[in-house]
């Protein structure tokens, strides 16, 4: 096991030590960066007999293990990234022994959140998927949204959002005030336990004073049970303008309400998607014709007062046509002013024939829900040198509803792909000029529920099967992560010494067979890194952007004299990064510091000081910590400030509670002999003795030869020992 956590750096099996015979390695390589980063590895080189191993796995939110690459696919130039901040390589050699040589090539990148999803009913605004970044949500008119508005990018070993993304729902009634432009929906349906909620659903609006509101049925399906009624008027005694339950006619056109207030109920056994209502309402003023509203189109008028004689013309978006009414109306009827004709409905299209570089298919109804039954056909055909080129951004069907994707015109036809219930989003392509998307919902709808619906944006696109070569880059250069430059294949860009990437350093080829964004180029730097500060001085730049030409004037604090250079100056190299002309000169006490020094203030009772001397200079400080049972009260550090004389920035603190015996904490009893010192003193105690006994000897042995004749015993007085002759 072998684990690196360097920001760049190399893996080399060459590095490992040669095999005895017989005996075969196992090895991981981990590289652990840090949290909000990935690591990338580049395959430098790989030469590997069959039966070695080589595999790279990385590790998801999870925790669980990834193969992202092996030995069989593994080709110089690739480039594989982790999904978190961690990766590992493992090798395992031949059993009879031997080993393969590679080399890679690793470094970190910034890991990012994924792209949060789109409310359905709703939209989204990323400002960056980086940590720190955020995410906005807001729903379409009529719906409120359930959750958070704003997301924030967390910083993790895989990134990931503050919290779940929001959802949109229209509520079970409400009350606006002051309305002028708005959308009443039928509610939402619940699920779980609270399906049988809202049963009963009542709004009311309130235009500004002197004005009527104009109320739009953009949607009316009502099922056999539920009923929907408008009064013109927030009391019980007001006009009906509109009630379902009298079997009359709907009106498409809209009604308009007598006065400034309306009054809207709904009631359902439980709300579905199969069935409600919208509801458009306006306000506008007397003696003028409403503002027109087409749902998935636009129009241009010739008066923005609608008065009488204003002429507004329509048209829809794409993938919509224009039914149910003209293409201009106009304001008439100076008495009581009213349009000539009521507004035209946008539909998308069930089916047809479409030709040009570029369009949309939406399913029947979008963006509303599509309706049982439903049989329609897109044929798609584009230049006969070209292909075409599906995005499929939404597909939510039920498991009952099919879609079906065919390649080829009607003689040669294939099935490229089909799809029940739900997909994310995808792209899909021909290989012939022709295409076909068919669909098809189950008349049965009621009975096993309906899907969203589905949008695909497709385009004509080029037949080749590699996207093309992109240029080297001037003061660096490029690496491929395949021979082929085949979708999915990876150009990265680096740059020489003293350069800097401006731009994406990887280019992805795309599914449309082009390059996920523009080449990077390598720009000079110009700039030196900041060298810092140096203690008890100031310092004055002369361009705070530190670029080329640059000078740093360093000035010491009184009492200090500078040593070394007092001017830097940053200069730029060929080749290389500009540097500075000097090291770092350092600002050294003068005789005078003692007098503007502060002295040890001592240590607190049951505590101790962190590198403790006897003076510290100004803005230097002192660090206390207490013994172990004790707490500190006070500072745990302060600062010796400036002054005549200089002083603490604050008291000495206390260690206050029960202590436990501070053995550990003791310092050593002070002593004036040290080890070398103690040591030479017992060599001469040792060598004094050695004499002594050494003379006691000769004078013996000197008295005995004098009194050996006698062989007597002699007793001294005193000395407390006997001497024998010898044999």
């Amino acid at each position: 096991m072998v684990n690196f956590s360097d920001p760049e750096g190399y893996i080399d099996s060459s590095d490992d030590p040669p095999l005895p015979d017989g005996t075969f390695l196992h090895c991981t390589y981990t590289i652990t960066v840090y949290t909000g980063y990935g690591v990338e590895l580049q395959v430098k080189s790989v030469n590997l007999s069959e039966g070695e191993q080589l595999s790279i796995r990385g590790v998801d939110e999870g925790g669980a293990l990834l193969v992202l690459a092996n030995h069989t696919l593994l080709v110089e130039g690739q480039v594989i990234r982790s999904p978190t901040n961690t990766i590992s390589v493992y090798y395992r050699s031949l059993p009879e022994g031997g080993m393969g040589m590679f080399q890679l090539h690793y470094q970190i990148f910034r890991l990012s959140c994924a792209l949060p999803r789109r409310p359905h009913f709703g939209e989204v605004s990323v400002l960056d998927l980086l940590p720190g970044g955020t995410a906005r949500f807001h729903c379409h008119m009529g719906y409120h949204l359930q959750g958070a508005v704003a997301l924030t990018c967390l910083n993790a070993s895989l990134p990931v959002w503050s919290s779940k993304e929001p959802s949109c729902r229209a509520l079970c009634g409400g009350s606006v005030k002051n309305a002028t432009v708005g959308r009443v929906l039928s509610p939402s349906p619940h699920l779980g336990p609270d399906a049988t909620q809202d049963r009963s659903c009542s709004w009311s609006m309130e235009a500004p004073t002197a004005q009527r509101l104009h109320l739009h049925l953009e949607r009316l399906a009502l099922g056999p049970t539920e009923r929907l009624v408008l009064w013109s008027g927030l009391d019980a005694g007001s006009v009906v303008l509109f009630d379902s339950g009298r079997g009359g006619p709907i009106p498409f056109e809209g009604v308009i309400s007598e006065g400034p207030a309306v009054r809207v109920q709904f009631i359902t056994d439980q709300p579905n998607h199969n069935t409600g209502f919208n509801i458009r309402y306006e306000a506008f003023k007397r003696g003028h014709c409403y503002e027109p509203y087409l749902q998935n189109g636009n129009f241009s008028t010739t008066d923005q007062a609608y008065g009488v004689g204003a002429v507004v013309q329509f048209s829809c978006d794409p993938g919509h046509s224009l039914e149910q009414g003209p293409p201009v109306i106009e304001c008439i009827n100076a008495r009581d002013p009213y349009w000539n004709d009521t507004e035209p409905l946008c539909k998308a299209m069930c089916g047809g024939d479409l030709a040009g570089p570029g369009g949309v298919i939406l399913s029947p109804n979008w963006p509303e829900w599509y309706g049982e039954g439903e049989d329609c056909s897109w044929r798609i055909h584009v230049g006969e040198d070209k292909c075409v080129l599906l995005d499929v951004q939404l597909l939510n069907l039920s498991d009952s509803d099919m879609l079906t994707i065919l390649d080829g015109d009607e003689v040669t036809t294939h099935i490229l792909g089909q799809y029940v219930g739900g997909a994310g989003p995808f792209k899909i392509q021909s290989t012939t000029p022709d295409l076909t998307v068919t669909f098809h919902s189950d008349p049965a709808g009621l009975v096993f529920g309906k899907g969203e619906g589905f949008i695909i944006n497709y385009m004509e696109v080029s037949r080749n099967d590699s996207c093309s070569d992109l240029p080297e880059i001037q003061n660096g250069w490029k690496t491929t992560s395949h021979t082929a430059l085949v979708r999915g294949a990876r150009i990265t860009y680096q740059c020489d010494p003293g350069y800097d990437l401006v731009g994406r350093e990887t280019l992805t080829c795309q599914l449309d067979l082009t390059w996920s964004t523009q080449p990077p180029f390598c720009e000079k730097i110009m700039y030196c890194s900041d060298p810092g500060h140096v203690e008890h001085s100031t310092r004055s730049l002369s361009d705070p952007k530190l670029l080329v030409g640059t000078t740093i004037q360093y000035s010491c604090y009184p009492s200090f004299i500078l040593q070394g250079g007092a001017t830097l100056t940053c200069y730029g190299r060929e080749p290389g990064t500009p540097v500075w002309t000097s090291k770092l000169p350092h600002c050294v006490c003068e005789y005078l510091c003692e007098s503007i020094s502060c002295e040890n203030p001592g240590l607190p009772d049951n505590g101790y000081q962190i590198l403790s001397k006897r003076l510290y200079l100004p803005s230097e400080s002192l660090t206390f910590i207490c013994y172990q049972g004790f707490e500190l009260i006070g500072e745990v550090a302060i600062k010796c400030i400036l002054g005549n004389p200089s002083f603490w920035s604050g008291p000495l603190p206390l260690c206050r509670g029960e202590a436990l015996p501070p053995s550990t904490h003791t310092p050593p009893p002070q002593t004036c002999l040290d080890g070398g010192n103690m040591a030479l003193a017992i060599f001469i105690l040792v060598l004094l003795l050695s004499v002594l006994l050494g003379g006691a000897y000769v004078y013996i042995t000197r008295l005995d030869h004098a009194l050996s004749p006698q062989r007597d015993l002699f007793e001294y007085t005193g000395a407390e020992y006997s001497v024998f002759n010898s044999v």
